[in-house]
């Protein structure tokens, strides 16, 4: 078994503040109902870099071995800036980077022989990594977590996901080098 959930590119815009409004914006959209086959799952972060293949291995193995049929829910979280960075605008929008790896990914998933065995879901974002992750473990009251080590300079300035998502998460998170 397996899905996919796409959100509409347009719906990824939204404006954090405007100024000039009567009402205040809600804080947070109303995200779609998660599929309830899925509830108790496994979430993995992947961008099919080596390090969330790793990841990505592990949870299919996690998952497989917890027999009670949970799922696997596979977050891929695209890029999104806000406009004041390249833009110098103000209020803050976050604007969505064109990123159609999501799409690729969902295909390569899809006939990868490996995900045969378990049922899984592939779930876009947009936003912050950590803020994303946590969030869909929340909304699918995942077990764990799983996520690939970072690497790199990005990872040394910025401090990497996994360090991030341990310290702030409310359920297990199981980082593979």
């Amino acid at each position: 078994m397996a899905g996919h959930e796409f959100f509409d590119p347009a719906d990824r815009k939204r404006p954090l503040a405007d100024p000039t409004a009567a009402e205040p914006l809600a804080a947070e959209e109303p995200r779609q109902s998660c599929d309830p086959a899925f509830k108790h799952g496994v979430v993995v972060g992947f961008d099919g870099s080596t390090s969330s293949e790793r990841a990505l291995a592990y949870a299919i193995g996690m998952a497989h071995r917890s027999g009670s049929g949970s799922g696997l829910i596979i977050v891929h979280v695209a890029n999104r800036l806000p406009t004041t960075v390249w833009a110098g605008c103000e209020p803050p929008v976050f604007v969505d980077v064109p990123d159609h790896r999501t799409e690729v990914l969902g295909l390569e998933l899809a006939c990868a022989e490996y995900l045969a065995e378990v049922p899984w879901i592939l779930v876009e974002r947009g936003g912050d990594i950590c803020h994303e992750l946590e969030e869909v473990g929340r909304e699918y009251e995942a077990d764990a977590i799983v996520v690939g080590s970072t690497h790199g300079i990005v990872g040394r300035i910025f401090g990497s996901v996994a360090g991030r998502l341990a310290k702030r998460a409310k359920r297990p998170v199981i980082v593979i080098p």
